[in-house]
């Protein structure tokens, strides 16, 4: 008999955030799981980079609408939106990183949290267009 793997509450969240991301095209996401390092300041960091700043803005509108479509609660406390170079998103549990590209590479969070577990996550695979062909063939 299989076990099936339950995800925790922050794992799924962390997931609906990276869906966010993809919405509007966020690159490079990736998800660190500081669950197993003591004092952590929540279980997962979900980090992505978008390449001008309304972009920066897009994906976390994205992600802020993403999440409270799928659980129903709002961000906690947002930071960035001034000059959205580094945008942050505080869902207690899970803590995003919005970047433009050049700070991405500065800041390196990838590499200040290199003892935990990263992820790189990747999008959907985008629906099959359906023809006159491919329905033809179900039918």
């Amino acid at each position: 008999m299989a076990v099936k793997k339950v995800k925790s509450a922050s794992e799924m969240l962390a997931s609906i955030v990276a869906q966010g991301m993809f919405e509007k095209l966020g690159e490079e996401v990736v998800q660190i799981d500081l669950r197993k390092i003591k004092n952590s300041v929540a279980d997962f960091f979900v980090i992505c980079h978008g390449k001008s700043r309304a972009q920066v803005e897009a994906i976390a509108d994205s992600v802020q609408m993403e999440v409270k479509k799928a659980v129903g609660i709002n961000v906690w406390k947002k930071e960035g939106f001034e000059n959205a170079e580094w945008v942050l998103l505080d869902y207690f549990d899970v803590v995003v990183h919005i970047f433009q590209e050049g700070n991405r590479k500065f800041y390196k969070l990838e590499d200040l949290w290199a003892d935990a577990d990263l992820k790189a996550c990747t999008p959907p695979a985008p629906p099959q267009k359906r023809t006159k062909k491919n329905t033809s063939a179900e039918a």
